[in-house]
């Protein structure tokens, strides 16, 4: 009868043990492993904190290591940059003096050249190839080579300048980049984990085709900075090469030029010495030419004073040719007028001194007319050279380029 009561769904009670036993333990062990759990994240989770803390802490060393970098390459590119630039400014002055020396060298050739021109006009003896007009084409061939070798320098000058000035665009294009990274750079530092608008960024992760290495970003500015020094070195020594250029042929113009003017003077000075001897000369023949003169007409008054002698013995002659018969007698008067006659006549035929003194007064007229002609050709002559050569050359002064 008490089986027939039993309910055949009720748990026995060493059962009901049983079970809160398991749960006692069931739930006994998800406590302990869940502690494990909590304990292990907690562990985890100071883990992860130390750790991040530490990367942070690492790329914020890194950014302030890269902040540190750029500024030392930008100080470097800074450098360069000022050094390049006062060196273009230097050279662009020495440009000028070229230009300048380059432009004062052009009158001196062309008053060389119109002194050559000039000297063409001299006429006669006078056109003589003399040292006056080998100095001119020596200094017209000097200042030709001037300008010829001050032309290829400012050629080089300009190809420098435009050299320096690519090495300086590089230097800003470079350090342009230098300041927006260190701009960006110094912004990455100032971020801290409670800057506000800091956002996810999922294609940071992202490596675009453009990055370059470390190495590849020192030795770009490593390269831009070598062209720098190197345009600059040559910029210097082309100074130093226009410094001599300039000084050297200020000199070589300066020197040529005293050469002209000496010889100018000295061809002066000899042309002024014949001059004076020539009108010596001509004073000399003019003076003589009227001694001749005077000479001739006391030879005629000579001449025509035998005129009167000549016709009274003539006249006795031909009277006493008319006497008759024996009185026609070869007396002495008659021998003595016959050698009067004879002795006048020769006398009077013996004045070929004359002839030659008329002669000799056409010769004096002709060598007069030939240094009176020789006399103009030195006038015209010291009028080319002292007039219109020296008196040009004047305006030529050679200053130091």
């Amino acid at each position: 009868m008490a089986r027939l009561l039993q309910d055949p769904s009720k748990f026995h009670p060493s059962e009901w043990d049983t079970a809160n036993k398991m749960q006692c333990a069931s739930t006994e062990s998800q406590k302990s492993r869940s502690e494990c759990m909590i304990a292990e994240s907690w562990r985890l989770v100071d883990e992860i904190e130390k750790t991040t803390q530490k990367t942070q802490s690492d790329v914020n060393k890194k950014i302030e290591q890269r902040r540190e970098e750029i500024k030392f390459w930008k100080q470097e590119l800074d450098n360069k940059l000022e050094q390049i630039v006062h060196e273009t400014e230097v050279l662009l002055t020495c440009k000028n003096r070229l230009e300048r020396a380059l432009e004062s060298c052009k009158e001196p050739l062309v008053i060389a050249q119109k002194c050559l021109l000039y000297r063409q006009r001299r006429v006669g003896i006078d056109s003589v190839h003399d040292e006056v007009e080998q100095e001119l084409v020596k200094e017209a061939e000097v200042l030709q080579g001037i300008i010829a070798l001050l032309g290829h320098t400012l050629e080089q000058t300009s190809e420098q300048i435009r050299r320096n000035r690519s090495a300086k665009y590089s230097l800003e294009m470079d350090l342009k980049d230098k300041f927006t990274a260190l701009t960006i750079d110094d912004y990455c530092a100032s971020l801290t984990n409670d800057t506000p608008h800091i956002i996810y960024a999922d294609n940071a992760m992202r490596l675009e085709g453009n990055f370059v290495s470390p190495e590849d970003w020192i030795d770009f500015s490593n390269i831009n900075v070598e062209k720098a020094d190197k345009q600059r070195n040559n910029s210097l020594a082309l100074r130093a090469l226009i410094d001599g250029i300039l000084s050297q042929t200020a000199n070589d113009m300066r020197k040529q030029c005293e050469m002209v003017n000496i010889a100018f003077r000295n061809r002066v000075k000899e042309v002024k010495d014949a001059k004076h001897k020539l009108e010596t000369l001509l004073a000399m023949v003019m003076d003589e030419t009227a001694s001749q003169e005077k000479n001739i007409a006391a030879l005629k008054k000579a001449i025509a004073d035998k005129e009167g002698p000549v016709k009274v013995a003539q006249t006795r002659l031909e009277a006493r040719n008319h006497r008759p018969n024996v009185e026609l007698c070869y007396d002495t008067v008659q021998c003595s007028l016959i050698s009067e006659v004879q002795e006048i006549t020769k006398n009077i035929q013996r004045q070929d001194a004359l002839a030659q003194a008329e002669r000799e007064l056409k010769g004096l007229s002709r060598r007069q007319l030939s240094l009176e002609e020789e006399i103009k050709v030195k006038e015209n002559t010291l009028y080319i050279d002292e007039v219109l050569c020296m008196q040009m050359r004047e305006s030529v002064y050679i200053n130091n380029f």
